[in-house]
């Protein structure tokens, strides 16, 4: 489940007619179009957010992952750069939890220069990477931490479409509170933070431009344990 509702009060999701070149995950934010001489709903650029979609129509199911941490040992001895610090004496690489990462989504915390392999989930430290870390606890640094966010297909569960046979999506517009995993991980999400609508439909804590409105406030940040960022749907 990537859209749950805590707490909607009164208020109903209605039903409208699909866009049909959309493709959307249940937690996108949704936005009023015109196809045709007719008014349909898709996934939202950002400008003119209309509510949270609560629909599936998408060809592979995606999951965020939040701060997750990777240690990349070193597995011969690391060489030093004479002011003090440990460096990589050849490429190292360490696996990430997950495969099949959607590039534009990665971030991270660490040396910079490290290689992604999205397909594999593996990050690459090309020989002569400083090292960050002291894993084995002798004072000296031997690894390279890692702290990253990104999104990811998940293997094995093909995409659906839950709007074949209406033709409509379903959306909640009115005022509630909901937690999603369909969000900008490249963002950071302090509490009471405003959120936006990220080009792509996702909720982010990013303007884009000045006339872009706030939508939400952020009132559960995702974090390591938790990949669901909880928010106030004004």
């Amino acid at each position: 489940m990537v859209l749950q509702l805590i707490q909607t009060g009164f208020g109903l999701p209605v039903g409208y007619p699909l866009d049909p070149t959309s493709e959307f995950r249940s937690g996108m934010i949704g936005q009023l179009t015109l196809t045709g001489n007719d008014i349909t709903l898709g996934v939202s650029d950002g400008s003119a957010p209309f509510g949270i979609i609560d629909d599936e129509r998408s060809q592979a199911f995606t999951q965020a992952v939040v701060d997750e941490v990777t240690i990349i040992e070193s597995p011969v001895q690391p060489i030093p750069d004479g002011y003090g610090n440990s460096l990589a004496p050849i490429d190292i690489s360490g696996d990430l939890r997950e495969t099949e990462i959607v590039r534009n989504s990665f971030i991270y915390e660490g040396p910079e220069g490290l290689i992604l392999n999205e397909r594999k989930g593996v990050l690459v430290a090309p020989a002569g990477t400083r090292l960050n870390h002291d894993e084995d606890g002798d004072g000296y640094e031997d690894s390279i931490k890692v702290v990253s966010s990104y999104i990811h297909q998940v293997a094995g569960i093909p995409g659906d479409d839950s709007t074949i046979g209406s033709g409509r999506v379903t959306i909640w517009f009115q005022r509630g509170i909901f937690a999603t995993d369909q969000f900008d991980t490249t963002a950071k999400y302090p509490l009471n933070a405003t959120l936006y609508v990220s080009p792509e439909g996702l909720l982010t804590t990013k303007q884009a431009t000045p006339e872009h409105p706030g939508i939400a406030i952020a009132i559960g940040p995702p974090n390591a344990l938790v990949s669901m960022l909880t928010f106030l749907w004004l």
